[in-house]
């Protein structure tokens, strides 16, 4: 396994969790991270990615202002303030193919097997 994502846990409505996602075979290197999440019976979903120098990055519209994605030399984070019900799924990190911040899936190539995020109400 490329990349391991932690921090996941139970949290009530409007509480914070942060995750993180560390790479074991510098996948991160030169390129761009993202975030994704899978709720049972939905398709995996963008959530959040960050370009290769921390410059650029792009947020899913529903958790704009919520969430905050970050990264230092060896890992990359996942602030969620504010958890609702609906943000309840696995969350996964995986790297990309270039530097660039990009929504699209295809274009991630080493992912973790995620960490669970339930909010309850």
């Amino acid at each position: 396994v490329q990349l391991q994502a932690s921090g996941g846990g139970t949290v009530q409505a409007g509480d914070s969790l942060r995750l993180s996602c560390a790479d074991s075979r510098r996948t991160f290197s030169n390129n761009a991270v993202g975030w994704f999440r899978q709720s049972p019976g939905k398709e995996r979903e963008f959530v959040a990615t960050i370009s290769w120098r921390g410059g650029n990055s792009r947020y899913t519209p529903s958790v704009e202002g919520r969430f905050t994605i970050s990264r230092d030399n060896s890992k990359v984070y996942l602030q969620m303030d504010n958890l609702k019900q609906e943000d309840t799924a696995v969350y996964m990190c995986a790297s990309a193919r270039g530097p660039i911040a990009t929504s699209d899936i295809g274009s991630y190539v080493y992912w973790g097997q995620g960490t669970l995020v339930t909010v309850s109400s």
